[in-house]
């Protein structure tokens, strides 16, 4: 197993594939609905109205206790420390090499985080934050067994949303910008509390719910009756996929670094120092440019297949990560390509079923462009 890749998952079945029509994901994305029929119908929701997508075989870990937010500050690539109640971030942990091993995303309540992350990777990073305790005050736990997340996307999410569990006592302003000259922001998620105990965050892509897992279904038809329709893992990662937004274990490899990918802008803060792998982001991002980039390929007439190879001539500079068919942009795919392959090459990936499919790399894609502009941190700050 390679480092940031998740392992197997014994995730709960969701009881939303009990919904008409609906079709179970494949390998760790089982548990749950890749579509509920019609995905191009589901991407349109989302794109129009609200869309509710069943993420419930996330894992969850609540980390409690008093020292939790300077503590993660000290062993993650993000800013906690002054992290406020009611406020959520990404963080990445990273191998002391600056290799990506976990994404974490983050809400605070004012008294525990609350961390979810890739399916199957709980056991792993629970792991890690054990060796990393102590005497520090902080009780990390795995409670994916009680705990559920839900995604509402789509320009009518916050509205569905607070119709469904809190009318006008649930607050979800818009998260907070980056600002114009590159500077990281602390929190830049808006949490709050729903009347059933929900908790609620509000993303760049939508609003997240973690529910008590009991509820999941209750919870589901509660927003399905404020006018959220059902839409599979597939319409969201259309959408993931032309937002550029990439996926641990999909879009990286035991080699990942942050600066490959997008993270350093998302999970990243460059004022800080002093976590593992913090040396690896300053010089990378000082001195230099990552081996490789992240780029959307439009494919010639079907999808590819999940950690194809990418060829250029017939020599491999990349491979494939999450790839969808698109309602407007048609077969499209997110690879990780060395940085010398030029936007307008000739590429070639597979199929599913191991045929050729002429790839091109999105004229749009700059591979500065989601660099933040300026410099990281001293290497022994705190």
């Amino acid at each position: 197993m390679t480092a940031g890749s998740p392992t197997s998952t014994t995730a709960t079945r969701s009881p939303l594939l009990d919904l008409p029509a609906a079709v179970a994901g494949a390998g760790d994305d089982a548990p749950v609905a890749a579509h509920y029929g019609d995905p191009l119908r589901e991407q349109r929701a989302l794109r129009d109205g609200a869309a509710l997508v069943d993420r419930s075989h996330r894992d969850v870990i609540r980390i409690g206790g008093p020292d939790r937010l300077s503590w993660l500050h000290s062993i993650t690539s993000q800013h906690l420390s002054g992290l406020g109640p009611l406020r959520g971030s990404e963080a990445l942990v990273l191998s002391p090499q600056g290799h990506v091993e976990h994404h974490l995303v983050l809400a605070d309540d004012g008294t525990a985080t609350w961390v979810d992350v890739e399916p199957g990777t709980a056991a792993g990073l629970l792991r890690y934050l054990e060796s990393m305790r102590f005497l520090l005050r902080v009780e990390p736990a795995d409670v994916g067994a009680r705990t559920a997340v839900l995604s509402v996307l789509g320009p009518a999410a916050v509205r569905t949303v607070a119709a469904a569990l809190g009318g006008a006592d649930l607050d979800l302003p818009e998260p907070l910008a980056a600002e114009p000259t590159g500077a990281p922001v602390t929190g830049p998620y808006p949490v709050a509390r729903a009347a059933d105990g929900t908790l609620v965050r509000r993303m760049a892509y939508g609003v997240d719910l973690l529910v008590d897992r009991a509820a999941l279904a209750a919870t589901a038809q509660r927003l399905r009756a404020a006018g959220a329709v059902p839409a599979g893992l597939s319409a969201f990662d259309a959408a993931r996929i032309a937002a550029r937004r990439p996926r641990l274990g999909r879009e990286t490899d035991h080699r990942t670094i942050p600066h490959e990918v997008g993270w350093l802008a998302d999970a990243v803060h460059l004022d800080k120092g002093c976590y593992r792998g913090q040396e690896t982001v300053a010089r990378v991002h000082n001195l230099g440019r990552p081996p490789r980039r992240l780029v959307l390929l439009h494919l010639d007439g079907t999808v590819a297949a999940p950690g194809s190879a990418v060829t250029a001539d017939g020599r491999e500079v990349g491979f494939v990560g999450t790839s969808e068919m698109h309602e407007e942009l048609g077969p499209i795919a997110l690879a990780i390509v060395k940085r010398s392959v030029p936007a307008g090459t000739a590429l070639v990936v597979t199929d599913p079923d191991g045929a050729p499919v002429a790839a091109a790399i999105d004229p749009d894609d700059d591979d500065s462009a989601a660099a933040p502009k300026r410099p990281a941190g001293r290497l022994r700050s705190s």
